[in-house]
């Protein structure tokens, strides 16, 4: 049926004249059209007025928000739409959306809320919010959209724990195999013919790649629901790269392929008669757990190794008085623009021969996404078909007074137990 046909307006078609309304006639009146949309729609509808209080609310948002339509339209919208964070904290008036809508005027969607009901029951939801403009382009109302999804959330916690367990529990006997496999191909224990050695490699390689998804699988389900442990201290971005760009100079060799550290406008070519040298640069400080860090960089900079046959690969630093900013750029065959979108997203593969070829779980991007949003860091991709790729980070930058603070802070403490500490508490 046309969209003209639902809402009443029939029109002359192209083969044949106007057609009647097959709506019944309390749905031909616009208002009692509105009227009966809005109060069969499943999520909340709010139209609130410059003032921010309700001035519409539907059947859906009462039921979510648990107050009745009469007592909630014409009292302040942040009274009924209470929003905290996943802590049960209340967001201050410079985060909530409902007041920024009418200060930025643009429209904006926040997936990962939570409201605080009126019986204090916390749900997350999804809000959308729109700005209504006057002629003068002046916010005059905002339209809310929310979503309760509750049950979204809850199957997505069950299939997380699944994951999580199950993966947890095959790496035993995985590891037992891949224990078993090695001591076969041990020439000091066993004694096998080549033909059977072959074999056991190959099961012992693809042991070794099963152990790898089993991992990745864990850490990937614990870093979606907040439980991947994180130590972070204050450390000089510049000299941590410089040396984990030494230690990953075989991989790129290997493959027969140039490996640069980049510092600002400085190119360290990370060979071994190069090994050591020292560029004067700035010093760039990030509030990180080293080895989540160094976890990141070495999967970009695998992926760039595995994805680029010839040429070379590069590990760079740069930043500004409020970032860090680090890269890894290769001179591969690039990714499809309609790829780089959903390179983040878990599981996510681009489909072609190369990756076909080479393998892959599809979470280590994804993990890399979590890891740097810890540390309220940004990670993204840069890309053109045939002329490589450049993954970027960004991350908060430590002014080297307060890195210094910092450091003597764990100088102090670290003797005594450490607990894991948000990234936020740097800042």
């Amino acid at each position: 049926m046309k969209i003209s046909n639902l809402f009443g307006k029939s029109g002359a078609g192209q083969n044949g004249p106007k057609q009647a309304s097959r709506l019944p006639a309390n749905l031909r009146d616009d208002s009692s059209k509105f009227k009966i949309i809005i109060d069969n729609i499943e999520d909340g509808v709010i139209l609130i007025d410059d003032q921010q209080a309700i001035q519409l609310i539907n059947p859906g948002a009462a039921h979510i928000c648990g107050w009745p339509v009469e007592e909630a339209t014409g009292i302040s919208v942040q009274a009924v739409i209470q929003l905290v964070n996943d802590k049960g904290e209340a967001y201050s008036e410079a985060d909530n959306p409902f007041h920024q809508i009418f200060s930025s005027g643009r429209s904006t969607r926040v997936n990962d809320a939570f409201m605080m009901t009126r019986d204090k029951k916390q749900i997350p939801i999804i809000l959308s919010l729109t700005p209504l403009t006057d002629g003068n382009k002046q916010v005059t109302a905002a339209v809310a959209v929310i979503s309760d999804v509750s049950k979204e959330r809850a199957e997505e916690q069950q299939r997380a724990d699944f994951i999580s367990t199950a993966s947890h529990e095959m790496r035993t006997p995985v590891a037992a195999i891949e224990g078993y496999l090695s001591l076969a191909l041990n020439e000091k224990v066993a004694t096998i013919d080549d033909r059977a050695r072959g074999y056991l490699d190959k099961a012992h390689s693809s042991t070794q790649h099963l152990g790898t998804l089993f991992q990745d699988l864990l850490t990937s389900a614990k870093a979606e629901d907040g439980r991947l442990t994180s130590h972070p201290v204050p450390i000089e971005i510049g000299e941590f790269l410089e040396q984990l760009s030494g230690d990953l100079r075989m991989v790129a060799e290997k493959k027969s392929l140039s490996m640069d550290f980049i510092s600002g406008g400085n190119t360290i070519n990370a060979t071994k008669e190069h090994a050591g040298e020292k560029v004067v640069r700035p010093l760039y400080y990030a509030y990180v757990d080293p080895d989540r860090f160094r976890e990141v960089i070495t999967n970009l900079f695998d992926n760039a190794v595995k994805y680029t046959p010839e040429g070379r690969v590069a590990i760079g630093l740069t930043g500004n008085e409020k970032i860090v900013q680090c890269y890894v750029r290769d001179t591969g065959p690039g990714i499809p623009t309609e790829d780089v979108p959903h390179l983040f997203q878990k599981f996510y593969r681009v489909d072609n021969s190369a990756t076909r070829t080479i393998g892959g779980t599809g979470l280590g991007l994804f993990i890399c996404r979590k890891i740097i949003e810890m540390y309220n860091g940004r990670i993204w991709v840069e890309s053109k078909v045939g002329e490589g790729s450049t993954f970027y980070i960004n991350l908060p930058r430590l002014s080297s007074e307060r890195a210094g603070k910092l450091q003597a802070v764990e100088k102090v403490h670290a003797t005594s137990p450490q607990q894991p500490v948000s990234a936020g508490k740097a800042a």
